[in-house]
C-alpha cells in the first residue's frame, strides 16, 4: 500500500527520487505516483521539474494527470511546482510551440495562474541558465509561510533555458531572480506555490523551503 502525505507527480520524463530523498530530509513522508486517483486524494502535490512544457502537457492530458492536479488545486490541496513544474501551473508557454499538435506561437498550459513562459535571450550569457544564482524576496514573499526563514538574496540551484514573463501577475510574485532579464523565481497563490530554481539540489536554503512545504502540508 502506497502511504505518505505528499505526492511526486510522475508524468515518465525522468528521475524524482532526489525530490523524494530532499522532502525526506525535510521530515515529510513522500512518494511518486502517476496515478490521478493518487494525485486527487493526495495531502500535498508536488509537480517536478523534468522534461518540455509541451511533452510534459500532453502526457499528462492524456493520462488524466492534468484534471486531476487542477482539481486538487481547486480543492485546496497544497501545490508545490519545481522548474518545469511551475511553468506548467501558466497560462501558455512558447517552448516547442511551433512543432507542437497544438500549432502556433503558444503550447497552452494548466490555466491555473495567470500568464506566459518565454525563452530566456542574450548575446552575452549562457542558455540554458545552469547553477548557483541568488532570489531576491518580493514583500509578498516576506509574508510567504513556503519562504519562512529563507534569506533574503539566498543562492539556489538553476538549470532552464526558460522563465516567466512579464504578464505573471505581481501579486504572485514572492521571489524574483536576475539573468538576462529579471524574471520571477517563485510564486504563491493561496494554496499554490512554485519554483524556478530546484529547492533539492539547494543545499540549506533549499531543505528550508521543503521543510516549509511539510509543515504546510501538516497544517
Amino acid at each position: 500500500m502506497i502511504t505518505g502525505d505528499i505526492v511526486v507527480v510522475d508524468y515518465h520524463k525522468g528521475n524524482l527520487q532526489s525530490v523524494v530523498r530532499g522532502l525526506g530530509a525535510a521530515g515529510g513522508s513522500a512518494y511518486v505516483s502517476d496515478d490521478p486517483s493518487d494525485i486527487r486524494g493526495s495531502r500535498g502535490i508536488i509537480l517536478p521539474g523534468v522534461g518540455s512544457f509541451e511533452d510534459a502537457l500532453a502526457y499528462m492530458r492524456s493520462t488524466g494527470q492534468a484534471d486531476a492536479v487542477v482539481a486538487a488545486i481547486g480543492n485546496g490541496v497544497p501545490f508545490l511546482g519545481i522548474c518545469l513544474g511551475l511553468q506548467l501551473l501558466f497560462e501558455r508557454g512558447t517552448e516547442h510551440a511551433q512543432n507542437s499538435s497544438f500549432g502556433g506561437e503558444w503550447v497552452p498550459g494548466l490555466g491555473v495562474l495567470e500568464g506566459s513562459v518565454t525563452r530566456l535571450e542574450s548575446t552575452k550569457l549562457k542558455v540554458p541558465h545552469v547553477g548557483w544564482d541568488q532570489a531576491y524576496l518580493t514583500q509578498n514573499g516576506r509574508v510567504c509561510p513556503l519562504l519562512v526563514d529563507v534569506p533574503e538574496g539566498a543562492n539556489f540551484y538553476f538549470t532552464h533555458s526558460y522563465a516567466l514573463a512579464d504578464d505573471v501577475d505581481e501579486r504572485d510574485v514572492i521571489m524574483r531572480t536576475h539573468y538576462t532579464r529579471s524574471f520571477a523565481s517563485a510564486i504563491w497563490k493561496d494554496n499554490v506555490f512554485g519554483v524556478q530554481f530546484h529547492p533539492e539540489k539547494s543545499s540549506r536554503a533549499g531543505l528550508k523551503i521543503l521543510q516549509n512545504f511539510v509543515d504546510i502540508v501538516r497544517g
